[in-house]
């Protein structure tokens, strides 16, 4: 059912482009495709097809790293053991704009494949991430990936675990993933765990706490990545500096 009214909507939503309406048909697909397969979660493949899957896919081609970030997004988004079109749409987005014309039909199916099969190797997806780029693109991938957590309007425990894992493996500090989680998993505090620091900080330690929060997490530290990495590490600088703001009107800060 979904295929078809993907098909639809890809057709309209794109300029009545036969383009839209394939992708539309594909993502569709997807969301019946695992509803059909709820029973089998692991879609007939183990743990080693998907291994040997990600190693033909990981071939130090153009298409290399983003295999990696389909392989995480699939992690997350079958993690609490459902996959909803708001997360699915939330990924499309970002893969649109962050590969632009390069975004196909083939990235879907790569996504399908992992959410559809058996364990997903994370550790070495982890390592040959680390081994890549710098902490401050691995907090922004990481951020992203929060997101789709947040898609449904909620992050559940278990998509934290899993957001956690991934954080150690990639060699994510655990105050910065501290800091990105009370970003979307909000409690009293969270202002102050935004910024890596505790209810108690002294007025100097707030301030100390958030410049190296802004110098650490400002998006010229990610400029070299595409668009929506952009658009990513803007929205997290502007909650980092709304905590602050935060704490300060709360504390009667000048």
């Amino acid at each position: 059912m979904f295929k078809f009214i993907g098909a639809f909507i890809g057709f309209f939503f794109l300029g009545r482009s036969v383009t839209g309406a394939i992708l539309g048909f594909f993502a569709g697909s997807f969301i019946d495709n695992f509803s059909s397969n709820k029973k089998d979660a692991t879609g007939g493949r183990n743990a080693d097809d998907v291994f040997k899957y990600y190693q033909q896919r990981s071939s130090s081609g153009s298409n290399d790293f983003a295999n990696m970030l389909i392989a995480l997004s699939a992690a997350v988004m079958r993690a609490d053991g459902k996959v909803i079109k708001a997360e699915l749409d939330y990924v499309k987005s970002f893969f649109s704009q962050q590969f632009g014309p390069s975004f196909s039909v083939s990235h879907l199916q790569t996504l399908k494949h992992y959410v559809n099969g058996g364990e997903i190797p994370l550790e070495q997806i982890c390592n040959d991430i680390k081994l890549r780029t710098q902490v401050e693109v691995r907090i922004q991938l990481l951020h992203y990936l929060f997101g789709i957590a947040k898609a449904d309007g909620h992050v559940a425990e278990v998509e934290i675990q899993i957001l956690n894992r991934i954080a150690n493996l990639m060699g994510v500090p655990q105050s910065d993933f501290e800091s990105l989680k009370n970003m979307f998993y909000r409690d009293t505090n969270s202002d102050y765990k935004v910024l890596g620091i505790e209810s108690t900080a002294t007025e100097e330690e707030i301030k100390k706490a958030y410049r190296q929060m802004a110098i650490r997490n400002h998006p010229d530290k990610v400029a070299a990545m595409g668009e929506e990495y952009q658009k990513g590490a803007q929205e997290k600088f502007q909650k980092i500096q709304e905590a602050y703001e935060n704490i300060k009107k709360q504390r009667g800060i000048n």
